[in-house]
């Protein structure tokens, strides 16, 4: 009796920790969830989302669970999931969606996952947030949701409907890119930048830089004819970056996907069209990424090595581990086993000891390198830094090493 009078008490505050985050509707249909938000003059938000897609799972994971997103999403909207892919273990409530599903893409051309779509209590689509994020931005991008003066499609329709002042077509033009808008984005932006007579001001020129994104763009035709104005205004290199990732685009990785492609040759041709723009630093870490994506290790360890040497002290922690953990999986040379446990140290010192995967790729190249006490000293401390449904993969490692037993595969 005790045990039951315990559950009892037990049960309402479970209860109360379910609902501290994001409440999503359930068993009803699309007319159902519009005419609730209707009844309860509330705006709608329509999470557009597959079953492939890693951002869609956190923040169906991390982000919605939260209390405070509850708190703000439950106030302010009727919420509700929709699945757009079809798998073969979906449940009879997600089948009971396919149908509308495929009428909101048809009607709303879903491009891209995350999706939300947000309508107002009277059913009318307002806004649209694309890419998720973490909690209290994703919070501010929905609140531009609830105001008329930041609604991304209300906006539109005054624009379109005559007010084209030029604070307004800037403030739509970043309206049409946060929601995936890419057609509408160039032509604000280029009709903005239309209405300035100093293109070359450091706000103008950041804009210009943020919305060009071909070669037939006003905005690459004027980095391109005085890159030197624009870096004197924006800083060293900032046009060529801009330029090269465009070029890049467009000569080079659009042919990638041809199996019989040839990176080489498709960078010389680059260069040889664009001989003014510098982008060395950004094909020399193309070949790094194109050869660890294809498996070439030995043209990948030549390329590594070279682009290390040349932009090495600008390499951030992360690419630093991903080049070190690659080498001791990939390349079996001595030499370039060593520069890459000095990457593992560089990205382990700058970020503190604080990052567990980062840890883990040093403790196996110290131990690769002969050094096994230092190894299982520090993945010991990675150990202690991972979650509790992580720390397996780790433990299993450091099993290795104490055993003496490689934890790498020969190649």
């Amino acid at each position: 009796m005790k045990k039951l009078v315990l559950l009892l008490l037990v049960l309402p505050f479970i209860g109360i920790a379910q609902e501290k985050g994001t409440h999503f509707e359930h068993g009803a249909t699309w007319q159902q969830v519009k005419e609730k938000a209707k009844k309860e003059n509330k705006y709608l938000l329509v999470d557009c989302f597959t079953t492939w897609c890693g951002p869609c799972k956190y923040m169906s994971s991390t982000i919605f669970p939260q209390e405070k997103v509850g708190t703000f999403f439950n106030k302010n909207f009727v919420n509700v999931k929709v699945q757009f892919d079809k798998t073969n273990g979906d449940s009879e409530e997600v089948k009971s969606w396919y149908a509308d599903a495929d009428a909101i893409n048809k009607a709303y051309k879903i491009q891209a996952y995350p999706t939300f779509l947000i309508f107002a209590p009277n059913g009318e689509l307002v806004h649209r947030i694309v890419g998720g994020g973490e909690a209290d931005q994703f919070i501010a991008k929905a609140e531009k949701a609830l105001h008329p003066e930041t609604q991304y499609y209300t906006l539109l329709k005054k624009y379109e409907t005559g007010n084209k002042t030029p604070e307004t077509l800037k403030q739509l033009a970043f309206a049409a890119e946060e929601a995936y808008d890419k057609e509408n984005a160039g032509k604000l932006a280029a009709a903005y930048l239309d209405t300035q007579k100093d293109l070359y001001t450091k706000e103008n020129l950041e804009f210009l830089s943020k919305f060009t994104d071909n070669s037939k763009s006003k905005g690459f035709q004027l980095l391109l004819k005085d890159p030197k104005k624009v870096d004197a205004v924006l800083g060293k290199g900032k046009a060529n970056a801009v330029l090269g990732g465009i070029i890049l685009q467009e000569e080079v990785y659009r042919y990638l996907r041809n199996p019989k492609a040839n990176l080489d040759s498709l960078i010389a041709v680059a260069k040889s069209k664009y001989p003014t723009v510098d982008m060395s630093q950004q094909t020399d870490l193309l070949q790094v990424q194109f050869y660890q994506n294809t498996g070439n290790w030995r043209k990948f360890q030549s390329a590594v090595l070279a682009y290390m040497g040349k932009y090495g002290k600008e390499t951030n922690g992360q690419m630093l581990n991903s080049f070190a953990w690659t080498i001791f999986e990939n390349c079996k040379d001595a030499e370039c086993v060593a520069q890459a446990l000095a990457w593992s140290k560089r990205s382990v010192d700058e970020t503190q000891s604080k990052e567990p995967a980062f840890l883990d790729t040093y403790a196996n190249l110290l131990y690769r390198t002969g050094k096994k006490d230092e190894a299982i000293a520090v993945q010991q401390k990675a150990i202690a830094l991972v979650p509790e449904n992580e720390k397996g993969t780790y433990q299993t490692t450091l099993d290795k090493m104490q055993k003496g037993e490689k934890t790498w595969v020969e190649k």
